[in-house]
């Protein structure tokens, strides 16, 4: 067994040779798995034969059977060492991906780092912190500047606006005199001849009540 991995990888006299890389070491215990797979194939294939020749023999011909068991035997004996051999390459194979994995991330993590570090190696905390704290207050200024723009003093908003309702209500009611007023004839309008004939009772009643109306809704609107 260790001639055999000591063969596969590179060992024994020929030692001061260069050690296979990882990736290499996995794809040659890969290499020699198949190989140890395919002879163990091989030997169940002949561990079979010769028990079917053991049977077929049997008593007729113990001398051939006892041969075929024996050899049996020893392909049997083989079969487990090879079965010890795969489990101790599987177990090799598994930490060489293992450490392969970690030596890769290990690097781009290194990798990284450097990375990282040339991005700062221009940046000071000290620089950053003083930079951050004149941005601060540069935005400070800034909402001040413009809250003083958006506040309109000098420009009307001290004006009572209970006066204003007031003169609103005023000119209102101005509004509504001069309408009244203006109900009866206008002044460049030609009034209608008077009548020779006396004017019916009738008529002088139904006038002066209309001038009691307008008198009332000039009194109501004043």
């Amino acid at each position: 067994m260790s001639s055999l991995l000591g063969r596969l990888f590179g060992g024994g006299k020929g030692g001061d040779k260069k050690a296979p890389s990882p990736a290499e070491a996995i794809q040659r215990l890969r290499d020699i798995e198949e190989m140890l797979f395919k002879k163990q194939e091989f030997l169940e294939k002949k561990v079979e034969s010769e028990l079917d020749i053991a049977k077929k023999n049997g008593t007729k011909n113990k001398r051939v059977a006892l041969a075929a068991l024996k050899r049996k035997k020893r392909f049997e004996k083989q079969l487990g060492q090879i079965d010890g051999t795969l489990t101790t390459i599987e177990y090799q194979r598994e930490a060489l991906e293992n450490a392969n994995t970690n030596t890769e991330v290990l690097k781009i993590m290194g990798d990284a780092a450097k990375a990282l570090k040339n991005a700062h190696q221009n940046m000071d905390v000290d620089k950053v912190h003083e930079l951050m704290d004149e941005v601060q207050e540069q935005q400070e200024i800034a909402n001040e500047i413009g809250e003083a723009i958006s506040n309109p003093v000098g420009f009307g908003t001290d004006v009572d606006e209970d006066e204003l309702l007031a003169e609103l209500e005023e000119l209102e009611q101005e509004e509504v005199a001069e309408k009244l007023l203006n109900v009866g004839p206008a002044a460049n309008e030609t009034l209608p001849s008077v009548p020779n004939e006396p004017v019916p009772a009738a008529a002088n009643k139904k006038k002066a009540q209309e001038e009691e109306d307008l008198a009332e809704l000039a009194q109501w609107a004043s």
